[in-house]
């Protein structure tokens, strides 16, 4: 079976007979949107807040509520785990090119708030409601955890806002 150039929204496949079938996504995509947030989420988690925080800046780890050794470990966890949502974002989104096209306006809107999900979860459970690690020690939390938290805010309406604008019934260019 050949496949003709899809169109962003729409996939024509030559079917039986030589003719030209046409398969529309009714939807605005909640794929797309799973994609973007699993890639945002993980990039957050693994390129973001393990690179910068625990392996530049040696600021925290995963879990700091034990040795030295537990939390290297943690990290090792962690980073998996970012990788594997990292990924599986991307396969979705595959997925959804091969199917027909991708509104990239819509999914980097979903990167951006999947990114600021994660880091206001971080913010508020691991660090506030858990206590698993604070962004950095030995220093007064309130200026960090302002910016933390206020950038994830930020970042969030950022990307809801793009999702809006780019739903029902619009079309990204």
């Amino acid at each position: 079976m050949s496949t003709a150039e899809p169109n962003a929204r729409n996939e024509a496949r030559t079917g039986r007979g030589g003719a030209v079938e046409t398969r529309h996504e009714g939807r605005p995509g909640k794929r797309t949107v799973l994609s973007g947030l699993l890639f945002g989420g993980g990039i957050a988690a693994s390129m973001i807040d393990l690179f910068i925080f625990h392996l530049g800046l040696q600021w925290h780890h995963f879990y700091d509520l034990s040795t030295h050794e537990v939390a290297l470990v943690a990290d090792g966890f962690f980073h998996a785990f970012g990788w594997f949502i990292t990924v599986w974002g991307l396969f979705l989104l595959a997925d959804i090119r091969r199917r027909g096209g991708v509104n990239w306006k819509r999914w980097t809107g979903a990167v951006v708030l999947g990114i600021g999900s994660f880091q206001l979860f971080d913010g508020v459970v691991d660090h506030k409601i858990l206590g698993i690690h604070q962004i950095r020690y030995g220093v007064d939390l309130l200026l960090y955890d302002t910016v933390w938290i206020g950038s994830a805010i930020l970042l969030m309406v950022i990307g809801l806002l793009v999702l809006r604008m780019t739903g029902s019934g619009r079309r990204a260019r």
